[in-house]
């Protein structure tokens, strides 16, 4: 890839570039030369847009794709293609797949699929055999093959002590374990927020207490087993005291919040829109502002779209029988960037690597060119015609955002929109 990027202003505070605005010059994958003006040296392909923003390319650490299995909702080739466009160029993979990712072959196998792609794949294992929660699963064989994380994608894991031996286990090799916050005995059948909107609709809850009793527990077991723990998608007030407390404390954890769970509140669900089914639920306006405070202060380490494709047939159905899940790669950059400063939307879009082990690359001269490319000032109502994934069930549509895409630079090859 040889590419002549004119007039970028560069928001990456790791770079000496930082709020510069400047010509890069990209020569076989690697940034060559950074400057006021650069001439074409050999007729390079120009990319030249309007107010042309580049930061370090953009990581989210929880999509979902289907394959292998149910690549009716979404492949691999055409998930990490709308990952590319919507200014990603490295994503970590659920094992929500069928057969689960749980092996070596497996890792291998999701890995392989991504070797050609802009966008670099980064599987996440199954912490227990088939995800079903009773044995840990071949955990350090999956690491030597590429996995970046462990836990059961969605799913508690109920039994304590398998938690703390994984803790134990991987803290012996660098691992990160997931635990998904719910205790599932008191969640229920609850299929929404447990509060006034659950009781008007006529629909069962879940209450902050099935997360938070989690979310409890998993912090203990931390403190006395060690390792290295992520709590993905948290959703309440009080999970960000617990967290914020195990920081304090100089646990070594980290969370992630989805960025609808930081716009929507479970008022959004009045009209029964299946999309708006999401797992954890959308909270109150309370839940919201100290989401939004903790994503602020540091507590709450990355953001995630969270991306969930699912077929019209998992969602066009009855509320309490519609799966869970949005997908949210495209209007990712556009809703955060709508309710926090751009600086801050990059911070949130970039953050999350070193902790999943995956190399930060700041826009320096010599350095591989992992950049994302977007215009942070138009606003639009984001529509079905912005979904590039084969499923469309996205709560965002019908959204004001703000910014928009232009693509990404990534893996030695050039993807920008149309």
């Amino acid at each position: 890839m040889n590419v002549l990027i004119k007039s970028a202003t560069i928001l990456d505070s790791k770079s000496d570039f930082h709020n510069k605005t400047q010509d890069i010059l990209v020569e076989n994958g690697s940034i060559s030369q950074i400057a006021d003006s650069i001439k074409n040296p050999h007729n390079y392909q120009v990319i030249q847009l309007d107010n042309l923003h580049v930061s370090q390319g953009w990581f989210d650490s929880s999509v979902s794709f289907g394959e292998p299995g149910f690549e009716d909702r979404e492949t691999i080739e055409n998930g990490l293609a709308t990952a590319a466009i919507s200014g990603f160029t490295d994503v970590a993979l659920n094992p929500n797949t069928f057969p689960v990712i749980d092996s070596h072959s497996d890792v291998a196998f999701a890995q392989n699929k991504s070797e050609k792609t802009a966008t670099k794949l980064h599987p996440i294992g199954a912490l227990t055999e088939g995800a079903k929660g009773t044995r840990l699963a071949e955990i350090y064989d999956m690491f030597k093959a590429g996995a970046v994380a462990f836990g059961d994608y969605k799913k508690p894991i109920d039994n304590p002590n398998i938690l703390k031996i994984a803790l134990q286990y991987a803290a012996s090799f660098g691992g990160l374990v997931q635990s998904f916050p719910l205790d599932q005995k008191i969640a229920g059948s609850g299929v929404i927020n447990e509060q006034t909107t659950s009781i008007k609709l006529g629909l069962k809850g879940s209450p902050n207490l099935a997360e938070e009793l989690q979310v409890s527990r998993d912090l203990a077991i931390l403190e006395y087993s060690g390792g290295c723990l992520h709590i993905p998608t948290i959703s309440t007030s009080k999970s960000v005291a617990l967290v914020r407390e195990a920081k304090q404390k100089g646990l070594d954890v980290s969370c992630s919040v989805p960025i609808h769970n930081l716009i929507f509140t479970d008022s959004s669900l009045e009209n029964y829109n299946t999309n708006f089914k999401v797992n954890p639920p959308l909270r109150t306006q309370e839940d919201v502002d100290a989401l939004i405070t903790a994503v602020k202060d540091g507590t709450i380490d990355m953001v995630t779209s969270d991306h969930n494709p699912l077929s019209i047939e998992l969602k066009k159905v009855e509320f309490d029988f519609a799966a869970y899940g949005t997908t949210g790669l495209e209007s990712a950059f556009g809703a955060l960037n709508s309710i926090f400063s751009t600086k801050k939307t990059i911070e949130l879009l970039t953050a999350g690597k070193n902790r999943f082990g995956i190399d930060d690359q700041p826009i320096e001269v010599g350095n591989p060119c992992q950049i994302t490319l977007f215009n942070p000032s138009p606003t639009y109502t984001f529509s079905s015609s912005f979904i590039s994934s084969k499923s469309k069930n996205s709560l965002f549509v019908g959204q004001r955002l703000k910014g928009t895409v232009y693509g990404i630079l990534g893996n030695n090859q050039c993807v920008l929109n149309n």
